[in-house]
């Protein structure tokens, strides 16, 4: 694991990062977009887990730049208050920092606010070659979904109650948009919301792990 700064057009600046991997042994990367709650040792083990076994390197933007909590309502207030087109041009400088260091292609994936964001950064930066986003969209306005032309391999809830973000007739509406105009797979499963999260009571550990296998088939065909 080693810490990186990377340039972004975002307002507030240059952007820190975690790192996973060697870029000088890397074919591809992956960056692993936070939930709500910051850059939770969580996401770090998301990213370590995607890192092993796709064999790449993996990047976590730190869109909240330092912050951390474990109070919904600080944590939903910090997701309300986001500036996402300064988020996606942290994820976008992310891309163009690991395209520097030699990384030709590089995907996104997310869960809940950075599955909301890894869609919206793939219809926006160019350096996205494929998305796997986790049970969350863009609030409208935020981003055109229909510009998206690269591979996306959604995963979403049947028992998300999380109407207008991460609902199953979302996960539907999403399909009808994409499926004529990228690669597009959407995997549903018999789950709630954050099923993918251990510290979530909805957390569903069967179902997690075929999602992950799932993401690395997905990103390791994609992206190589």
């Amino acid at each position: 694991m080693t810490s990186v700064l990377f340039s972004s057009e975002n307002v507030a600046g240059d952007c820190p990062g975690t790192m996973f991997g060697d870029l000088s042994s890397s074919s591809f990367a992956v960056i692993v977009l936070q939930e709500w709650w910051g850059v939770t040792d969580e996401i770090r083990s998301k990213a370590k887990e995607i890192h092993t076994k796709c064999a790449c390197v993996t990047l976590i933007p730190d869109l909240y730049r330092g912050k951390v909590t474990q109070d919904y309502e600080e944590a939903g207030h910090w997701m309300d208050t986001l500036d996402w087109q300064g988020a996606i041009k942290d994820v976008q400088g992310a891309a163009r920092f690991l395209n520097s260091k030699g990384i030709n292609k590089v995907g996104v994936t997310g869960f809940c606010m950075g599955g909301a964001l890894s869609l919206a950064t793939a219809a926006h930066a160019c350096e996205i070659s494929a998305a796997a986003p986790f049970y969350g969209l863009p609030k409208p306005g935020t981003c055109d979904l229909a510009c998206i032309r690269v591979p996306v391999q959604a995963h979403f809830g049947e028992l998300d109650t999380f109407k207008g973000f991460a609902a199953p007739e979302d996960a539907r509406n999403l399909e009808k948009l994409l499926s004529d105009r990228c690669d597009f797979q959407l995997y549903m499963y018999p789950a709630g919301h954050a099923f993918c999260d251990p510290n979530c009571h909805r957390y569903n550990k069967e179902q997690a792990e075929l999602a992950m296998q799932r993401l690395i088939q997905f990103f390791t065909s994609k992206l190589i």
